[in-house]
């Protein structure tokens, strides 16, 4: 083999390397941007920017980093550079793979055990494979492992969860104890003393992460930093109390800056901290190369060279960190990685991402029976006096930049910030391994629990969104070690062969990724039309809950008419397409249901009133979801277990059926877009013409069935899809009655 073969492996490890970051920063931006964005603090374009320069100012700290990926998870004395070029190559591959997955699906992972678990899992192979060409005994493997300090990552990374969690909801819980829901008048006699504590945390973090993998700083001045928390703390407290206190004075909502602040120290942190997880690896790559070239035997000499220290390079630096920025400004899987932990911790009812599982039910029961058993301990007086400083209709969320609304306030957002900063500041300056991803996230579910976001309505939803995160994290683990483990056997064997098939395998599946990510995406944006941002205007919001059901028709009208005519030609796929579009309907029937709800609390806060019928506009939309579910289920049924295909005298009759409830759907549709009393006549005429036209294809059927030509399954399909047809003319009917009520006394008011 020779060594230009190497000097383009080195280079795939650079270009995988960018790709890397791209990926890596759209799962981990999540880490600073979730408070910032959850609580509308400031413009996005703002928020990004703080992000951004505290990315930039984290790559020229993380120099001290880059051991873990040379010698925190193997002795590399013990490998040759073609064998390091194997393992490392393996591990990128593996990850842009896995971290592309995971963003695809909006799930936050952790970047750092991601590559841990892939280092060890391609090097055990490599070692392995090894130890076998040798003809060594496999019990010499902790040779060549470094066990004791990936047990102690991952350990430590568990240990991280529990704690993050606790401490948010404990911090949260008496946060939330001193200034309440309504905390604008609080904050005015003693916020600037709680934002010197949070601004202490925070400041104290971006020394504390700083520091550690600054080239500047020596071991005194470390050592100095370390001994003295208790003074440094104290120092930034007072100053920072002062400097909030006249902020405050000058009319400055003081919760703003120790929001962006924080921001500011989480992307540093991420910057300083897991920028070793996307580059670590081929820079310690090219170190191997540069060492290996160096000497007389390049193929066969081992890379005891790693274990010393190795120069920051400052312009490697700066390019990832112009990448990273980059990816911060334009993806858009970071922003789907983002609402992830922003919904499962959104302050007021909205759409659930998860559905309920056993688990998080019986967790839920669990929780309610403990303090259910804990509140009888509880003097009753103390107990009201809690649920008083708790109550969230007090104060509902006001609007955030934008004029839109938060998922929860600027009091848990800097919460957040400050109890995250504080546990990753203590477990840096203890030299204990964490996951920025972890302590995040967990720190964003304490709070919410602890704010009582996790109500009754949503508990299950949140806590099995909650299971699925840290079902992924062990998931990461498992998949890491595999896919790296495979693919350093591959590339053992099959050489530059199995580079290049591997990395096309790669970029497939990244397509692949991408095609359904932006599926997804047009799915979210199609189910955000139809949530509802303010009620406030009454009025307003009923006109809008009936724009959304004219949306909502027209979806179903399409939807039908692709169904029955994929029916007709027994088009499997098709129907089957439409079969996974259903809970997709439900959920924006769901979503107009609880605009309506918001809309008539609304009118009775305002002493108005409205049709009574308006109501039942849910008891219609709940029917013609099923009428259109129960067609979709006949039809995929039907052909999918392959039975007899309608007979042709049956798709011409029904044709007729498929044009007039489409007619029917796209009529009502547009009528209430209009926002206008209609005539019931014409409709009213449509749904008689469609009637009649029933009676008449029910004779037909009957013959059929007398003569034997359509058997029992066709019959039972047959009679379901014109059934189900009149019912859903029905309720378009009743619609239309309901619409014209609400709007016809809504004119009389303004009259």
């Amino acid at each position: 083999m020779s060594i230009e073969l190497f000097t383009v492996g080195v280079g795939i490890l650079i270009i995988i390397a960018a790709l890397d970051l791209v990926v890596g920063v759209s799962n981990d931006a999540v880490n600073f941007l979730n408070a910032p964005i959850g609580a509308r603090v400031a413009s996005r374009r703002v928020i990004i920017g703080v992000g951004a320069l505290g990315l930039f100012c984290g790559v020229l700290f993380s120099s001290g980093m880059m051991e873990v990926a040379r010698k925190g998870i193997f002795h590399p004395e013990f490998f040759t550079m073609p064998e390091l070029l194997t393992i490392f190559l393996a591990v990128m591959i593996s990850d842009i793979i896995l971290l592309d997955l995971f963003n695809t699906y909006g799930l936050p992972t952790s970047t750092t055990v991601s590559v841990v678990f892939e280092l060890l899992g391609a090097a055990v192979m490599v070692s392995v494979l090894k130890i076998i060409g040798q003809g060594d005994s496999l019990a010499t493997i902790g040779q060549y492992i470094n066990s004791a300090k990936a047990i102690a990552i991952i350990m430590g990374i568990l240990f991280s969860v529990a704690v993050a969690f606790i401490c948010g909801a404990i911090v949260q819980f008496f946060t939330r104890l001193l200034f309440t829901f309504d905390y604008q008048k609080r904050m005015k006699r003693y916020g600037a003393l709680w934002g010197g504590v949070a601004m202490a945390f925070i400041t104290y973090f971006i020394l504390i992460k700083g520091a550690k993998g600054a080239s500047f700083m020596t071991k005194e001045t470390l050592a100095w930093i370390k001994g003295h928390a208790p003074l440094i703390l104290g120092c930034m407290f007072v100053v920072s109390a002062i400097v909030l206190q006249v902020l405050q004075s000058l009319k400055v909502n003081i919760l703003k800056p120790i929001i962006l602040i924080g921001t500011f120290a989480l992307a540093l942190a991420f910057a300083a901290n897991d920028l070793v997880n996307f580059i670590g690896v081929p820079m310690a790559g090219l170190h191997a190369y540069k060492a290996a070239v160096a000497t007389a035997d390049p193929i066969n000499t081992t890379m005891s060279a790693l274990k010393g220290k190795v120069p920051s390079e400052t312009a490697y630096l700066m390019i990832a960190g112009l990448i990273m920025v980059l990816t911060l400004i334009f993806s858009r899987k970071a922003r789907t990685v983002t609402e992830t932990t922003i919904q499962l911790s959104q302050q007021e009812e909205g759409v659930e991402r998860f559905e309920s599982i056993g688990l998080s039910r019986a967790i839920v029961r669990l929780v309610l029976y403990f303090f259910d058993s804990l509140r009888v301990l509880v003097p009753a007086p103390v107990r009201n006096w809690v649920a008083s400083r708790f109550d969230v209709a007090q104060k509902t969320l006001e609007k955030g930049h934008g004029g839109q609304r938060p998922s929860f306030d600027l009091i848990r957002a800097a919460v957040n910030l400050m109890v995250a900063s504080a546990v990753i500041s203590y477990a840096t300056a203890n030299k204990l391994p964490l996951s920025t991803t972890y302590v995040t996230f967990m720190v964003a579910m304490g709070t919410s629990f602890a704010d009582r976001a996790w109500g009754r309505e949503s508990a299950v939803y949140r806590v099995t969104g909650v299971f699925t995160v840290i079902g992924g994290w062990f998931m990461t683990a498992v998949i890491a070690a595999t896919f790296a483990g495979t693919f350093a056997l591959v590339i053992f064997y099959a050489e530059a062969v199995g580079v290049i098939l591997l990395v096309v395998i790669a970029a497939l599946l990244i397509f692949n990724a991408h095609k359904k990510h932006r599926q997804l995406e047009e799915a979210s944006k199609k189910q955000e039309i139809f949530n509802l941002e303010s009620v406030e205007d009454a009025e307003t919001a009923i006109a809008t809950t009936f724009g959304h059901m004219s949306l909502l028709l027209r979806e179903l009208a399409d939807s039908l008419d692709t169904t029955l005519e994929a029916l007709f030609h027994n088009n499997f796929d098709r129907i089957g397409y439409e079969r996974k579009k259903l809970q997709q309907f439900q959920n924006w029937s769901n979503i107009i249901s609880a605009n309506i709800f918001k809309a008539m609390r609304v009118l009775a806060q305002d002493g108005k009133m409205v049709s009574h019928k308006y109501a039942q506009t849910v008891r219609r939309l709940q029917k013609l979801t099923d009428g259109h579910r129960d067609i979709v289920l006949r039809a995929y049924t039907h052909v999918g277990n392959q039975h007899k295909g309608l007979l042709p005298e049956q798709i011409e009759e029904l044709e007729e059926v498929r044009k007039q409830i489409r007619d029917i759907l796209l009529e009502v549709a547009d009528l209430i877009a209009k926002g206008q009393i209609v005539n019931l006549d014409r409709i009213e005429e449509k749904d008689w013409q469609l009637r009649e036209l029933a009676a008449k294809l029910n004779e037909k059927q009957v013959e059929r069935i007398k003569d034997n030509s359509s058997k029992t399954r066709l019959s039972i399909l047959f009679y379901g899809i014109v059934g189900n047809a009149m019912m859903i003319s029905k309720q378009n009917l009743e619609l239309l009655e309901i619409f014209n009520e609400s709007f016809f006394e809504a004119e009389q008011k303004q009259d």
